[in-house]
């Protein structure tokens, strides 16, 4: 049995789609959804696609997807409008965590950021007690939550952290959309679709933060830059 986990869609639609009809993806028995996802130039749209998967999904709730609840913010009542109550409501009720179980690596706590917040940041440089600190109280041995946007696989005694990466805002150095499969290991997976008309139709919804948006699919930001200057956030 294998489980595609994706990641940071930050309603991408371009993104989400091509990996949807990847080969990779279909061949999948089951999907987790690490969080994320709505906080984007097509909430409404990549929520149905997400909802379209039904049985076969699990979906979870990261924190840009509780700011577009929470927050008072332009883009947030953007996003609140196009979402529509009901669908809003769904999100509400998206889990923070789950737990599933995948042959060859076993009980997986899945999360958005850490087990302990899904705002936490860990990283490439992260210490190994640090990060052994970090997991220490999660049942499962491993882990899987996204985030950070940049793919990662680190162990430390009795415990291993993975990132799928961003399916629709990477910061891979590349353009593309990243995610993972598991079982029975983990295969890190990159997904190409056409960037540039993506970055067409987001400036032409009339998406508040298009401009962010845009330069960071078009001109995908190093993993290694990225992960420094994530890493000096930690604990500030």
């Amino acid at each position: 049995m294998a489980v595609a986990a994706i990641a940071d869609i930050h309603a991408n639609l371009h993104a989400l789609q091509a990996v949807l009809a990847d080969p990779r993806f279909r061949s999948a028995d089951e999907v987790v959804v690490l969080g994320d996802s709505i906080a984007g130039p097509f909430p409404a749209e990549t929520f149905d696609l997400l909802e379209d998967l039904g049985a076969k999904a699990q979906i979870l709730r990261g924190n840009a997807d509780r700011l577009v609840l929470e927050e008072d913010t332009e883009a947030s009542r953007w996003r609140r409008q196009r979402l529509g109550s009901e669908r809003l409501a769904t999100v509400a009720g998206w889990p923070p965590w789950f737990p599933i179980e995948v042959p060859g690596l076993g009980r997986v706590r899945c999360c958005h950021a850490t087990p302990r917040s899904d705002e936490e940041i860990v990283t490439r440089f992260t210490p190994a007690d640090e990060l052994a600190f970090v997991l220490a109280d999660t049942e499962e041995p491993v882990v899987i939550g996204g985030h950070t946007h940049v793919q990662l696989d680190r162990s430390v005694p009795g415990r291993r952290l993975l990132n799928p990466g961003s399916v629709g805002l990477p910061y891979e150095g590349a353009r593309g959309a990243f995610w993972a499969l598991l079982g029975p290991d983990v295969e890190f997976v990159r997904t190409g679709y056409d960037v540039d008309a993506a970055a067409e139709v987001i400036r032409a919804v009339g998406y508040p933060d298009v401009d962010a948006h845009e330069s960071s699919l078009l001109e995908p930001p190093d993993p290694e830059d990225v992960s420094k200057y994530f890493e000096s956030l930690r604990g500030s």
